[in-house]
């Protein structure tokens, strides 16, 4: 079923999306004419529009009576702040009209909640008034430096319009062979986590013969600790969509799309004016620089769903279905968006390409190791005395980014979770004998990922700490697998019983429960979540000991 709504989505293609069409229509409207009248459109069934809708909590009834919503990513929930940023909203706004969301990418300075399509941190909840009222309220940027040898991400190689047609202007007269085989001997892996080699996944993509692909760019960053991506596309938008015309050039692809989180809306702003500005310089568009090559981009909305990072959830997102979880092979560089063949890399990957190509291979490969070449963004949560995003070279001793680069803590922290609320919970003395490293990250039994690191105070219970991660899972959850729908409401309810006291935690119970997550679950999101819970069994337990029933 979701391959025939995949194709008759297709009919209309990306410019007419399904899924743009249904967030403006149940956005503006209940009416069942209307919502009929689109399902006939694009000949699926209203059961199709409706299934869809309801899974997005942006799109949901209850959402749309909120007037604002508070930041519960893990980091601010670590900070402490949400509690004050509640208060002043309630006491403006009304209770019943404050809702959540997760994470609004402020983990660098907290206190953050969103209202009226703004996001906003630290001390601007003390200018709630002026806010309610209009007034436009200056928000703190991003404190982003480069440690890097070369530095790839950060630079102002760049950082004009013109910069990016000289470029693009000498790539498109070479051939395309040379230039994947520059992106393949970088040894660049993918960002988001996975770390496949991007050489590889283009020439995969490029091999297919067929008339029809896609680029598309993964900018549902949800990670709590995590605002790199959110950096790269407000402050170096260029770097990323010159790595998508790279890549639509390379692997003969006229379309793309980038996929990015509602919760953004600073970052959705900003790339729609820097693709406008490109199409009226024939940088996009029909013939780019007077070539055969021809290459247009758009935008799609993310509506609250986490699950819509990992990339086929993403795709049958952007097709107007519910984000679910497909099962692979075949991988999405054989049948990916409207089953057309589909290169899915996330934002960091794809903004490490122009300076690839710039300065060679060789400037990014001999940074790091083979498996974890180049530069990597690193984000320090607003517990480090020098909050931001960092570019740093693979390979650094973690105990230099925590206290050369972010200066050590504000307050006393016991661990880090690095990687979002699917990686690692690791002890500080841990992860000081660590080096920025995929490999010796999961050596270790933990996991890099996405480089988002939040830190957890000596002061915060690990038991609240393990119901928030499994509260997320069961929330986040796409549904279509037992493992992980079941999984998660169970364990959410165990820890649910231990904070309020009326049972212990089984602890041989729990156990099975996270092998059977690990070992059964269809994603990332509900397989990888027990590696946290896991690691703070082994490392805290003596925390709440009191609390472990272990015969049950």
């Amino acid at each position: 079923m979701s391959k025939n709504i995949s194709k008759l989505s297709g009919r209309k293609g990306l410019k007419d999306n399904l899924f743009k069409r249904m967030i403006d229509t149940t956005q503006t409207t209940q009416n069942g004419k209307e919502i009929k009248q689109l399902a006939e459109e694009y000949h699926v069934g209203m059961s199709t529009i409706h299934g869809a809708e309801s899974f997005y909590e942006f799109l949901r009834p209850e959402h749309k009576e909120k007037k604002a919503w508070i930041c519960n990513g893990s980091a601010c929930m670590c900070a402490g702040t949400q509690g004050k940023v509640r208060k002043k909203l309630s006491e403006k706004l009304g209770a019943d009209k404050i809702g959540m969301m997760f994470c609004l990418g402020h983990c660098y300075e907290t206190s953050s909640f969103h209202y009226n399509g703004h996001n906003y941190s630290g001390k601007d909840i003390d200018k709630i008034d002026e806010i309610i009222k209009g007034k436009k309220i200056n928000t703190k940027n991003i404190n982003s430096v480069s440690h890097a040898t070369k530095s790839i991400l950060m630079g102002e190689d760049l950082s004009t319009i013109e910069k990016f047609k000289d470029l693009l202007s000498q790539i498109l007269k070479k051939d395309k062979k040379e230039t994947l085989k520059t992106i393949t001997e970088s040894n660049l892996c993918g960002r988001g986590g996975a770390g496949f080699p991007t050489g590889m996944k283009w020439n995969f993509c490029s091999q297919q013969k067929v008339e029809k692909k896609y680029v598309v760019c993964n900018a549902d960053e949800g990670d709590s600790g995590a605002f790199s991506d959110r950096y790269l596309l407000e402050d170096q938008p260029l770097k990323v969509l010159f790595g998508m015309v790279v890549c639509a050039y390379i692997i003969g692809s006229d379309e793309g799309v980038l996929y990015i989180r509602g919760e953004y809306p600073k970052s959705i702003e900003i790339i729609n004016g820097t693709i406008n500005e490109l199409k009226k310089l024939n940088l996009l568009g029909k013939n780019i620089l007077g070539t055969d090559f021809s290459y247009d981009l758009y935008i799609c909305i993310g509506q609250g769903a986490y699950i819509c990072g990992e990339e086929t959830a993403l795709i049958a997102s952007i097709e107007g279905r519910r984000a679910e979880v497909d099962v692979r092979p075949p991988f999405p560089t054989v049948e990916g968006l409207y089953k057309k063949p589909t290169v899915v890399n996330n934002v960091e990957t794809l903004a490490a390409i122009p300076g690839i190509l710039k300065y060679g291979a060789k400037s990014f490969s001999s940074i790091g190791n083979v498996k974890s070449a180049g530069t990597k963004l690193v984000c320090l949560d607003s517990l480090f005395k020098n909050p931001g995003v960092y570019e740093m070279d693979m390979g650094t001793p973690m105990k230099k980014i925590i206290y050369d680069i972010g200066g050590g803590f504000i307050k006393p922290v016991k661990a880090l979770q690095v990687g979002g609320p699917l990686g690692g919970v690791i002890p500080i003395k841990e992860v000081e004998k660590l080096n920025l490293d995929f490999q010796e990250f999961t050596k270790a039994g933990f996991m890099l990922g996405h480089g988002g690191i939040v830190s957890i105070p000596e002061d915060f219970n690990m038991i609240k700490y393990i119901h928030h991660l499994f509260k997320f899972s069961a929330e986040e959850s796409c549904g279509k697998c037992f493992p992980g729908r079941l999984g998660s409401y169970r364990g959410k309810e165990m820890f649910d019983q231990a904070i309020n006291k009326t049972n212990k935690i089984p602890i041989k119970l729990l156990n099975e429960l996270l092998i059977t997550m690990q070992k059964g679950s269809l994603c990332a999101l509900c397989g990888a979540i027990p590696l946290p819970i896991q690691n703070i069994l082994k490392y805290f337990t003596d925390e709440f000991k009191t609390d472990i029933n272990q015969e049950a």
